[in-house]
């Protein structure tokens, strides 16, 4: 008896876990903050607690007394991921970084290395408070009353992604990373950007890939706006639709959200006849969208790493970027022309030089990597960043309501004058995989 009155206890402190929205969790030694989860170097993550890091070899804690939050820290000399069971929304994590009595670089990014905090640096003694937005998804279909309708046909692949586990797993990553305290609580106001795509703008979980909507959450104001990005490499409009991936943005979009919408490079490959489907689905979707409140963005795709002998870009994408402008113009709805944008910048970067934003690595450079790779479709971190420039730089110019939560994180942008490749900072993530992205 007494043993079935211990498991029922654990089975609904474990549930009643699962369910809670709201966590205060204090990083460090033996002291904690009063109201506050401790978490120490030793707390490895357990299904029964709900919380605890992916991985706790190289995880030291450091105790410089004074505040029990802030005065002692987690750091390691490799990037550490912290993940809590959690339901899907959206939720604001304010996060305390730094060291009391020395100085500290940190990155932040969540789920598949969504760009969220970059290259964070304290000073001296300095502690910094900073707030990201995020959206957990998982991949249950549910009505307005939160009952269960239908579930998103993941690939198997897709299994062992960190943003379909039911988990938000936070990576913390740099040369000195220190975290002293994280926080979490339910965003119920934000803004959500929903993002449909392929592997052009999925969250990419795997180093070298990488993709242009997993950098998008760093050019956002937190609080206000949340990044939710539904895209899966290989996908084509109708794909998208059969494995009811647009259902499930279908039941949670509410008014004054966002949809962005970018397909072509499947649909091409897939034969799809533009006018029977490629625009007619468009046209469906821009008019569902509405329907429900929320405001849709065509984006086109763009181009190809393919030159011709003067040095511009050829034209790979036959007449789907064309399609898409059509569309936006006789549905008068906003578009982000990345297709032109792009081609300024490859042709800005040159037939070598682009080669440095798509993935184009020698033999060996990752781990089962023997031969060379050589993708003239796909970006790596460098390149994926360059292209959400590309699409912010959009909303700016065009004055889009959007425009209002941009952060300033974004300066400028001139796809004419790339950055300086030599200057963009991204340290990389443990997760590594040469096997190249569904989709061309």
């Amino acid at each position: 008896m007494q043993n079935w009155i211990k498991f029922l206890t654990l089975f609904l402190s474990s549930f009643l876990f699962a369910q809670q929205t709201t966590f205060k969790f204090d990083f460090g030694g033996n002291r904690t903050e009063n109201g506050f989860i401790p978490i120490r170097p030793t707390s490895k993550f357990d299904k029964k607690k709900g919380y605890g890091f992916m991985d706790i070899s190289g995880l030291k804690s450091f105790d410089n007394g004074g505040n029990a939050l802030t005065g002692d820290f987690i750091t390691s000399d490799k990037p550490f991921y912290f993940s809590v069971a959690i339901p899907e929304g959206n939720y604001n994590i304010t996060l305390n970084l730094g060291d009391t009595k020395g100085a500290s670089e940190t990155t932040v990014r969540v789920e598949n290395r969504r760009l969220m905090l970059n290259d964070i640096k304290t000073k001296q003694g300095e502690i910094v408070e900073k707030q990201i937005s995020v959206h957990v998804k998982d991949s249950i279909i549910r009505n307005q009353n939160g009952e269960k309708i239908g579930i998103v046909k993941l690939k198997p692949r897709e299994t062992k992604y960190l943003h379909w586990d039911n988990l938000l797993t936070i990576e913390f990553n740099d040369k000195t990373p220190k975290v002293s305290s994280v926080i979490i609580q339910p965003n119920p106001t934000a803004k959500t950007i929903y993002i449909t795509g392929d592997s052009t703008v999925v969250d990419a979980q795997y180093e070298p890939w990488a993709s242009w909507g997993q950098m998008l959450p760093y050019f956002f104001v937190p609080n206000e706006v949340v990044i939710a990005n539904y895209a899966e490499s290989g996908e084509t409009l109708k794909a998208f639709e059969d494995r009811h991936r647009i259902d499930k943005i279908w039941n949670k979009i509410k008014p004054g959200d966002y949809l962005l919408i970018q397909f072509g490079h499947n649909d091409q490959k897939a034969g799809n006849s533009i006018k029977s489907g490629y625009k007619k689905r468009l046209k469906e979707w821009i008019s569902k969208a509405k329907e429900l409140g929320a405001t849709p963005v065509l984006v086109t795709s763009m181009n190809r790493r393919v030159f011709d002998e003067n040095n511009k870009i050829v034209n790979t994408l036959d007449d789907f970027p064309d399609a898409m402008r059509e569309i936006a113009k006789e549905e008068n709805v906003y578009l982000i022309d990345l297709n032109a944008m792009s081609k300024t910048l490859f042709e800005a970067m040159g037939p070598e030089n682009s080669k440095k934003a798509f993935v184009y690595y020698p033999a060996n450079n990752y781990p089962n990597q023997p031969t060379v790779l050589a993708d003239d479709t796909h970006f790596n971190t460098y390149g994926a960043y360059e292209l959400a420039k590309c699409v912010v730089k959009s909303i700016v110019d065009q004055n889009l309501p959007l425009k209002k939560y941009i952060s300033k994180n974004y300066k400028s942008f001139n796809p004419n004058k790339p950055d300086d490749i030599d200057k963009f900072h991204w340290p990389e993530s443990i997760f590594m995989e040469s096997l190249k992205p569904d989709g061309n």
